[in-house]
C-alpha cells in the first residue's frame, strides 16, 4: 500500500497508477493459471496458439506462454497478429505502417487461438483481428485475454480472460507500459487534463493509430489496444 501511495504521488497531475511493475507480473502469471485452466493444457489438451496483436499484445502473448511453460513444461506456440488492413477506418486514415505478422509454423487450423492484447475498450481491435485470423486458417475456437478490460463496449465482444477490469471514463486514458516496448512496465490511468495533451503522441508508443469511433479519445495511443 505505502509503495502504491508513493508512485501515486510521484506520478504527474491527472495521473495515477494502476498495476506496477510487479502487479503486472503477477497479473500475467494468474492469466497464464487461467489459460492452463480452461485449456487443460497441463494435461495435454487442446493445441493452443496464442496470438498477440500489436504492439503490446505481442510482448504479452510471449509473456504469457513463457509463465504456462514455467507452470506445466509446455510452452504454447506464441506469435503475433497484425490487422492494420483490416481495421475499419481505413478510409479515414490510410497511411498507415504495417506491424509484422507472425504466426507459429504450426498454423492455427483445428487449433485454439488465444487472441491476447493489452486493453481492451470498444473491442473494434477485436473484431479486425478476428478478420484477419480468418486469412491465417480455420481455428476450432478463439478465445479472447486482455490484460485490462476498461469498458466502453462497441460491439457485442467479451474477453475470455481478463487480468484487471478498470471502471473508466471515455475520457479517461489507460496507458499500459511494457518493458519489450517501453523500457518499463506499468499501468496507468490518465485523466483528461493530462491525456489530452498528449493525445497526438498516443498513437506512436503502439504503432497501431487509433479508430475513428470515440473510443480513443486520449486512449488508444500508449493503451495500446483500447479498442
Amino acid at each position: 500500500m505505502a509503495s502504491r501511495q508513493t508512485a501515486d504521488a510521484t506520478a504527474p497531475a491527472g495521473q495515477r497508477e494502476l498495476l506496477s511493475a510487479g502487479d503486472v507480473a503477477r497479473t500475467v502469471a494468474r492469466m497464464a493459471h487461467q489459460i492452463i485452466e480452461k485449456t487443460a493444457l497441463d494435461s495435454g489438451g487442446d493445441h493452443v496458439v496464442l496470438l498477440g496483436v500489436p504492439t503490446r499484445g505481442a510482448p504479452l502473448a510471449r509473456r504469457v506462454a513463457e509463465r504456462i511453460a514455467t507452470f506445466t513444461g509446455v510452452r504454447p506456440p506464441a506469435g503475433a497478429l497484425d490487422i492494420t488492413l483490416y481495421r475499419d477506418d481505413l478510409r479515414q486514415q490510410p497511411n498507415r505502417p504495417l506491424e509484422a505478422s507472425d504466426v507459429p509454423a504450426e498454423g492455427v487450423d483445428g487449433a485454439l487461438v488465444v487472441l491476447v492484447d493489452d486493453v481492451l475498450f470498444s473491442g473494434r481491435t477485436v473484431r479486425s483481428a478476428l478478420d484477419a485470423l480468418r486469412d491465417q486458417g480455420r481455428p476450432r475456437a478463439v478465445q479472447l485475454a486482455v490484460l485490462v478490460d476498461r469498458g466502453h463496449r462497441e460491439l457485442p465482444i467479451r474477453a475470455d480472460y481478463v487480468g484487471k477490469n478498470v471502471p473508466t471514463a471515455r475520457t479517461e486514458d489507460v496507458a499500459v507500459r511494457l518493458t519489450e516496448v517501453d523500457g518499463t512496465d506499468a499501468v496507468l490511468l490518465r485523466r483528461p487534463e493530462s491525456a489530452s495533451g498528449s493525445a497526438a503522441d498516443d498513437s506512436d508508443p503502439t504503432g497501431r493509430p487509433e479508430h475513428p469511433d470515440g473510443a480513443e479519445s486520449g486512449a488508444a495511443g500508449s493503451a495500446g489496444e483500447e479498442q
